[in-house]
């Protein structure tokens, strides 16, 4: 297990250093400047400015400078706000997108979860026609169509919430309905599926032959076996939903990490890009390894580690 873990931590840094490298390079393949708007300041201003951030030097000595500040875990300071810190700035953001994030992922597990658990056990029936129905349109249509249409219905026709900043658990209503169908009817298809293979092993017969209870039979034994498909895809959600959906905080003008993000690609502030989109792929890779640690929790058949001998 320990050796299982040093591999995957390995591994990961190894990971989050090509996004690094990848993104770095990338984003200096675009033309132009960070200051190339800044019709105000003089060219030997610009040049002062493109010295202080270090934009003069070498593409490799400002990629090794980089390198060497992120290893203190400082993304340095904001080109268009130069008052802040890309720290400081990720400090006020992810508080915000990680509370939106945690009650859109509460509510798509808990709904996706039961509506896909519903209709495994009305097979074919009305209950599994009406909870696909719902599933398909979550992920026909997309969550900033979503959010539109939630607003128009729910804050326009009937003011029954307000529509943007983030003040208070009413502000978080729609945004946290306009980013939890798409996720809910993923989690409710793939708990459908699964729990019709479940459902349909020798052990569930040997179960309903000893006459447990159907509740007792669903939640004790076919949901943990069946939710391995589902935690496969949660890691990935969890890390996109947690770290900000940008457009519905643009939507709803939330303060969250989107915002910054947004901004910073229009303005080419090169640390911003940067530290959002570092802070991102941590997560993302963290809850990854999460993933691989459950499979082992809820299936003691996956092990970790491959035996001696084989």
């Amino acid at each position: 297990m320990l050796g299982y873990i040093l591999k995957r931590l390995g591994a990961m840094a190894l990971t989050l250093l090509m996004i690094i490298t990848l993104t770095f390079f990338l984003m200096h393949l675009i033309p132009g400047s960070p200051f190339n708007e800044e019709r105000a300041t003089s060219e030997a201003v610009q040049k002062n400015l493109e010295a202080y951030y270090h934009l003069d030097e070498p593409l490799y000595i400002q990629y090794l400078l980089y390198l060497k500040s992120i290893a203190s875990f400082d993304f340095g300071p904001s080109i268009k706000k130069s008052s802040q810190t890309v720290n400081e700035m990720l400090g006020r953001g992810f508080p915000v997108s990680f509370e939106l994030g945690m009650a859109t992922l509460t509510v798509a597990v808990f709904s996706g979860l039961l509506l896909g658990i519903l209709a495994a056990l009305r097979h074919n029936g009305l209950i599994d026609y009406l909870a696909m129905t719902i599933a398909v349109i979550g992920i026909s249509v997309p969550n900033f169509v979503m959010a539109t249409l939630l607003i128009q219905q729910l804050a326009v026709n009937w003011p029954l919430f307000p529509v943007a900043t983030w003040a208070s658990l009413k502000h978080m209503i729609l945004p946290t309905l306009a980013l939890a169908t798409g996720p809910m009817a993923i989690i409710a298809r793939l708990t459908r599926a699964s729990m019709l293979e479940v459902l349909t092993q020798d052990y569930i017969r040997t179960a309903k032959a000893k006459g447990l209870s159907p509740v007792k039979i669903v939640f004790k034994h076919a949901l943990k076996n069946a939710l391995l498909p589902v935690v496969t895809i949660l890691g990935s959600l969890a890390a996109s939903i947690l770290t900000g959906t940008f457009v519905i905080e643009k939507i709803f003008a939330i303060p969250g990490m989107g915002k910054y993000f947004v901004e910073s690609i229009n303005q080419r502030d090169y640390p911003v890009i940067m530290g959002t989109t570092i802070f991102y792929s941590t997560v993302l890779i963290i809850m990854l390894f999460l993933v691989d640690i459950a499979y082992g929790i809820l299936d003691p058949r996956i092990k970790l580690h491959k035996k001696e001998g084989k």
